[in-house]
């Protein structure tokens, strides 16, 4: 195993670690770089048990013996090591969930890839915060969603934060990412689903009343804190639905929103 020795924080081999912090950075540079990074070793274990390839491991010293068979895995896959100030100086944030790991990101799934076979699909339009990313994404493996399509100005689930939110279930649900949207719509009824969209309007169905329904395919899209699902989409999609709120209060936020949505409306 090929430990390497971290002195201080402008080694230049260290390159895919360096300013995690910075959002708007890394989302361009790591798609750019065909990467991605996984955070905490529970994490970076989940990426590698979905058959994706890290390109180096960053950790450490502590925290070698808890990942040793996954190290002994990649032989020759550098493993970085340093002490905790190196390492925070590198990556702009103290490394407390054991190790991070620069992994290949795989190839884009095509959208008739992911839907083969599925019978509940969950829609993300326009989610940009990459907290309610993670957690969405984490109902979805959890309550019996097929698979997830996000919409052209989605956050990127690969990111370090959603992912490790989701707990590693994003390497778990199948997802894609739409060409378009609102046209990706029509794509989805013309393959047998009707598409829901949660918003409150005076045609809403209760979220009761559609899982009576029992669409044999749905697609439930799901739209930003706030603003909720466009008006163009909501005007594609086949039927508005809402969650049954007390009075005085009209939404949740959309992460707690999808999990009761998913376990309601679950293929039976």
């Amino acid at each position: 195993m090929p430990f390497i020795a971290l002195e201080n924080a402008s080694d230049p081999r260290i390159a895919d670690y360096r300013n995690l912090t910075d959002v708007q950075l890394r989302l361009k540079t790591e798609p750019e770089r065909g990467l991605y990074i996984a955070e905490s070793s529970r994490v970076v274990r989940r990426a590698i048990a979905a058959g994706h390839r890290p390109r180096s491991f960053f950790l450490t010293e502590k925290w070698i013996k808890d990942l040793a068979d996954v190290l002994e895995q990649f032989p020759d896959v550098p493993a970085y090591v340093g002490e905790s100030a190196v390492l925070e100086e590198i990556t702009g944030f103290h490394l407390h969930r054991g190790a991070l790991a620069a992994m290949e990101r795989p190839a884009p799934r095509a959208l008739q890839e992911v839907l083969d076979g599925a019978r509940r699909v969950a829609v993300l339009e326009d989610i940009t915060d990459h907290t309610n990313l993670g957690a969405m994404f984490r109902s979805a493996a959890g309550l019996g969603i097929d698979a997830v399509l996000v919409t052209p100005r989605c956050a990127d689930p690969l990111y370090r934060r959603s992912i490790r939110v989701s707990m590693g279930t994003v390497f778990q649900v199948p997802w894609a990412r739409l060409d378009s949207w609102p046209e990706g719509i029509e794509e989805l009824q013309a393959a047998g689903f009707t598409v829901a969209a949660m918003e409150l309007t005076p045609e809403s169905l209760t979220i009761d009343a559609l899982a009576a329904r029992s669409p044999e395919r749905l697609a439930l899209i799901l739209g930003t804190e706030g603003a909720g699902v466009t008006p163009e989409a909501l005007e594609a999609a086949d039927v508005a639905v809402e969650i049954p709120m007390r009075p005085g209060v009209d939404s949740l936020n959309v992460a707690a929103a999808s999990a009761v949505a998913f376990w309601e409306l679950r293929a039976r």
